[in-house]
C-alpha cells in the first residue's frame, strides 16, 4: 500500500488528455495523478478526498482547469474491465459522470489502447458501466441502473415559489423539475442558475434527499425543445454551481426513469435530450437480465494534449478555494 501522508504535490508534471462531449469539457489524467493505492473504487475516492483533495483542485480549478471541467483519473479496476476511473470537479467527487465516460473511451481511441468499432466495460465507483465505441467520435454507454425514488416533492423556494420535481437517481442523485415556461437559452444561463440554486438550497433546508440520506447535488429543468429532432430542452446545475453544456448523460438517465414510471417512455424506445447549448444525446431503456439500464449515445471530441507543471514556488499551486 502506498503511503498516503502528505497532501501536497511535488514538483513534476501531470499529463492530461483534454475533449469535451457536446459541449462539456472531460480531463483525463494519464500520469502524474496520485497514487490511490488498492482496493474498491469507492475506498480510493475517500484516499483521495482525504488526502489528495489540492491535486483534485490544481487539474479542474484555475488557473489551470476551469469551473466547468470534469477530471478523470484513470486507475487499475477491481472487476475484469477496460479500466477504472473516479470522476471529480471543481468542488468534489462524482459517483458517475455520463459525458465523462464518453470522453474517456474516445480518449481512450485516441491513444490507441482501445479500437473501434468495439464494446468495452468501465468501473467506476457506483459500479460497471459499458460502452459501444462506434467510431473515432461517436460512443454508447449504457449507465448503471437509475430509478426515482420520489415523485412529486413539493417545496417553497424563496423569491420562486412553489416548485414541484421528482428525486431520481441516474449515476448521481437528482431534482427534476418541468417547467415549461421557463426559458431554457444561453442568454438565460445567469437567472437559470440563481433559479436551480435556490431550489438546490431549499432541498436541503427541508430535508429533501436521495436514498440513505444521500445529497442531491444536480438540479434539472426540463422545456419545450429548440431543435426538431429532440424531445425535450434542459438546463442542468451541477456541484459547484457551474452548468453542464452537454445534456448531462446522468440527468438523462434520471429522465428517463421518471418517463418510464409515469408510462410516458416505453422499453426500446428513443428519447432526444437537447443540451442548453443545442447539442443532443439519444438515449433508450435496455433490458438486461430483466432490469432496465438508460443506454446514451453522443459524440466527443480530443481537444488537447497537455502537461500541467507543478512548481513547489507557485504561490497558487494551491488553487484559490471557493
Amino acid at each position: 500500500m502506498a503511503s498516503h501522508g502528505n497532501p501536497r504535490p511535488a514538483d513534476g508534471r501531470i499529463q492530461v488528455i483534454d475533449s469535451h462531449t457536446e459541449g462539456e469539457p472531460t480531463r483525463v489524467v494519464l500520469s502524474g495523478g496520485p497514487d490511490l493505492g488498492s482496493g474498491s473504487l469507492a475506498s480510493r475516492v475517500e484516499r483521495f478526498r482525504i488526502f489528495h483533495d489540492d491535486v483534485r483542485r490544481l487539474i479542474v480549478d484555475e488557473p489551470r482547469g476551469s469551473p466547468i471541467a470534469v477530471g478523470a483519473l484513470l486507475c487499475a479496476p477491481v472487476a475484469p474491465v477496460t479500466t477504472g476511473v473516479v470522476f471529480f470537479n471543481n468542488v468534489g467527487y462524482l459517483g458517475m459522470c455520463g459525458h465523462g465516460t464518453i470522453g474517456v473511451f474516445v480518449t481512450l481511441h485516441h491513444l490507441g489502447r482501445i479500437a473501434a468499432p468495439g464494446t468495452y466495460r468501465l468501473e467506476t465507483p457506483v459500479g460497471v458501466v459499458s460502452a459501444e465505441l462506434h467510431n473515432a467520435h461517436d460512443v454508447t454507454f449504457t449507465n448503471v441502473a437509475s430509478y426515482r425514488y420520489r415523485k412529486d416533492v413539493e417545496l417553497d423556494v424563496p423569491g420562486y415559489g412553489r416548485v414541484r420535481g421528482d428525486v431520481a437517481w441516474g449515476g448521481n442523485w437528482f431534482f427534476l423539475v418541468a417547467e415549461p415556461t421557463v426559458e431554457l437559452g444561453l442568454a438565460d444561463v445567469p437567472a437559470l442558475t440563481d433559479r436551480t440554486v435556490a431550489i438546490r438550497r431549499e432541498l436541503h433546508r427541508a430535508g429533501v434527499t436521495g436514498a440513505d440520506g444521500a445529497e442531491i447535488d444536480h438540479v434539472e429543468l426540463s422545456g419545450p425543445p429548440q431543435r426538431p429532432d429532440t424531445d425535450a430542452r434542459n438546463f442542468v446545475l451541477c456541484p459547484g454551481d457551474a452548468y453542464d453544456r452537454s445534456p448531462c448523460g446522468t440527468g438523462t438517465s434520471a429522465k428517463m426513469a421518471c418517463l418510464y414510471a409515469d408510462g410516458k417512455l416505453a422499453e426500446g424506445a428513443l428519447w432526444r435530450q437537447e443540451s442548453v447549448l443545442g447539442t443532443r444525446f439519444v438515449g433508450q431503456l435496455v433490458r438486461r437480465d430483466g432490469i432496465l439500464y438508460p443506454a446514451i449515445r453522443g459524440s466527443a471530441y480530443v481537444t488537447g494534449e497537455t502537461e500541467l507543471l507543478i512548481d513547489r514556488d507557485d504561490p497558487l499551486i494551491r488553487s484559490p478555494r471557493r
